[in-house]
């Protein structure tokens, strides 16, 4: 499987999962019930419709890990797949989100801190960029 194959898969389930009555492969096959459940939901800001593009990307800080203080462009929700996640977004509480919890950042707010509340285990988390075709999902803080 292709790593465009596998991010168009995790995009699907995400979409999937945000959409009410929806149904997968399985439960369309009689493989039993698809168990659905909001996992966020949020109004996006006003883009140009005819160049967005939907990025997902999946992160894993090791133990300690972490990133430099950035910004995103354009809005992301993320998803906390396994572990603790550390975040603060500048003028927002610093909040620690655990397996099975999402989080949103604002489109230009300053990411301060991005980093595994864990020394000993690793944090794996998804997050889904829509943005304009062509724009940096991240930017350096200087």
């Amino acid at each position: 499987m292709t790593l465009r194959q596998r991010r168009t898969g995790y995009a699907a389930a995400i979409v999937c999962a945000a959409a009410v009555g929806c149904s997968t492969a399985a439960s369309r096959e009689g493989g039993g019930g698809a168990q659905v459940r909001t996992a966020f939901s949020r109004a996006l800001p006003h883009m140009d419709g005819q160049r967005l593009e939907t990025t997902l990307l999946e992160v894993t800080y090791p133990p300690g890990g972490s990133s430099l203080p950035h910004r995103h462009p354009c809005p992301v929700i993320g998803y906390v797949v396994q572990g603790d996640l550390r975040t603060q977004v500048e003028g927002e509480p610093s909040a620690v989100y655990r397996a099975g919890e999402t989080f949103y950042e604002a489109a230009g707010a300053v990411h301060l801190v991005s980093a595994n509340a864990s020394e000993e285990n690793p944090v794996r988390f998804l997050a889904i960029f829509t943005c304009d075709r062509d724009t940096p999902l991240s930017v350096p803080v200087r």
